[in-house]
């Protein structure tokens, strides 16, 4: 269509993350409703819907529209794709999903296609932006927009370079416009992946994207369904922990009855990290961490309490 710009993005070199717990945990998924958050090149969806579930998937890139269109063709009954944030996933759907799936951050895809602007890897303009034309300042423009203060935080609280100040100054003196520009203004190779993290995170809005979507997640779920978030550094790990220690947390005395909107609503399940095997065969994952939670069956607690 006019106006829209198609990266060649390869499918082979996105390898799902942690499908295969993804998969215990949602257990039996035959006729269920599962959210796939973040689509990417399809890994999760194609898995879960041969084991005949729908699922509904988002994904705030418009480049991934080939592997949607694959698996729509293959699952034309059980698979639709909105190409919108994760954040409004609330604006689209407003009935109760089964299971919801979230893969958070940068995909190997996006990493690996030079013209995107997210690896200092090639020399390409500086861009990091996941909905590449949909608007918005590329990483180049924020860094000649921000005041040097705010670049130095956006450095030091999204990267933890520790040589965030001197780095912004350089910057600010100098602004990038290419990937190869940024990498040589980082003098310290070590914090190269933070500052390009750094940046990424902000161009993106990462950070308040997942807190925004998980907040959806409560009025979402179905009784007795799972939330599953794979999360791969400090700060997403952060905000995943907490929401589902918040949603987990006992309300009031626990020792003194409690009306049902006091109750705890979820259970939160064994935290699980990739093996040796699968950090071998996919290093990417190493960092990686699966936490999920289970909505409460008000009914069913409702029958333990009284059996």
């Amino acid at each position: 269509m006019s106006g829209e710009i198609f990266y060649n993005v390869r499918v082979a070199a996105h390898i799902p993350v942690l499908l295969n717990r993804v998969l215990e945990i949602l257990g039996d998924v035959s006729g269920a409703t599962i959210l796939d958050a973040t689509f990417g090149a399809g890994g999760y969806s194609r898995e879960i819907l041969r084991r005949g579930a729908k699922v509904i998937a988002f994904d705030r890139d418009p480049s991934i529209a080939p592997f949607a269109d694959a698996l729509k063709k293959q699952y034309p009954d059980q698979f639709t794709f909105i190409n919108d944030k994760f954040s409004n996933i609330i604006s689209h759907i407003t009935y109760h999903i089964s299971h919801i799936i979230f893969d958070v951050g940068v995909s190997s895809m996006q990493l690996d296609t030079p013209e995107r602007g997210f690896s200092w890897r090639f020399d390409a303009p500086l861009d990091m932006r996941m909905e590449m034309d949909g608007g918005g300042e590329t990483a180049a423009e924020m860094i000649e927009d921000l005041a040097e203060a705010d670049l130095t935080r956006i450095l030091r609280d999204y990267g933890c370079v520790k040589e965030a100040r001197a780095i912004a100054r350089s910057l600010k003196a100098a602004p990038p416009k290419t990937t190869f520009e940024l990498r040589d203004a980082v003098f310290d190779p070590r914090e190269r992946a933070n500052a390009f993290q750094a940046l990424r995170i902000a161009v993106n809005d990462e950070l308040g994207e997942l807190s925004r979507a998980l907040d959806a997640v409560p009025a979402l779920l179905a009784p007795g369904g799972i939330c599953a978030c794979i999360t791969f550094h400090s700060l997403e790990h952060r905000i995943v922990k907490q929401k589902f220690l918040d949603w987990t947390a006992e309300l009031g005395d626990p020792r003194l009855p409690q009306a049902d909107g006091q109750r705890r609503e979820f259970q939160l399940l064994r935290p699980r990290r990739p093996d040796a095997a699968e950090i071998a065969a996919n290093p990417r994952a190493r960092s990686s961490c699966l936490r999920a939670v289970r909505k409460i069956d008000k009914v069913e607690a409702n029958k333990e309490e009284i059996l």
